[in-house]
């Protein structure tokens, strides 16, 4: 078993939730960078030349994107804001499960927000036929890499893993020890 599995595995509560919650920080930050900058994008959309050109349905759509883009800014930021109203309270595990909670919803919006800003663009420039399609075949990417191949493997574990776990059960049940491959 490698050093972090050990550690992992003999970490108290406490430590756990405070992973948790750098884990989950790290993922924001991620998340928050793509969709501040589609955000700031569709702000200033309405200022530009071409707009005024746009068709009532292509404003409608731009208004969905903006608020679904508007909704996962403000989710994605949002356990920011609850780690300060409960900071030093040791209320980690509250605030990894709040924060687990926003940070789904703020990738559900984004996924409108992307899909809906797509669809607007190519119907602005090609034809209502060709934004359906690329934003139906858009929906299915995100979907596919955001959700379909999660749940897929979320029960998979890797060979070099499963190993590691045979090996640390015959050792606990008085089997043979653990293999020490050469580097």
């Amino acid at each position: 078993m490698t050093p972090e599995k050990r550690r992992i595995k003999n970490e108290d509560e406490k430590h756990r939730w405070d992973r948790n919650f750098a884990d989950l920080l790290q993922e924001l930050r991620v998340a928050q960078t793509g969709i501040q900058i589609l955000f700031a994008f569709l702000l200033t959309l309405p200022f530009s030349n071409g707009f005024p050109r746009t068709t009532p349905f292509q404003k409608d759509v731009y208004v969905v994107a903006l608020l679904a883009a508007a909704a996962s800014t403000a989710m994605i930021i949002s356990p920011v804001a609850f780690h300060r109203a409960l900071f030093r309270q040791g209320r980690k595990p509250e605030l990894v499960r709040f924060a687990h909670r926003m940070a789904t919803g703020g990738l559900a919006f984004l996924l409108i927000a992307m899909v809906t800003s797509v669809f607007l663009i190519v119907d602005y420039l090609l034809s209502r036929p060709m934004a359906l399609v690329l934003g139906g075949a858009t929906a299915l990417f995100f979907l596919v890499f955001w959700a379909g191949i999660p749940w897929y493997r979320h029960n998979w574990i890797d060979e070099e893993d499963e190993e590691e776990d045979d090996e640390a059960t015959e050792t606990e049940g008085g089997g043979p020890g653990p293999r020490h491959d050469p580097i």
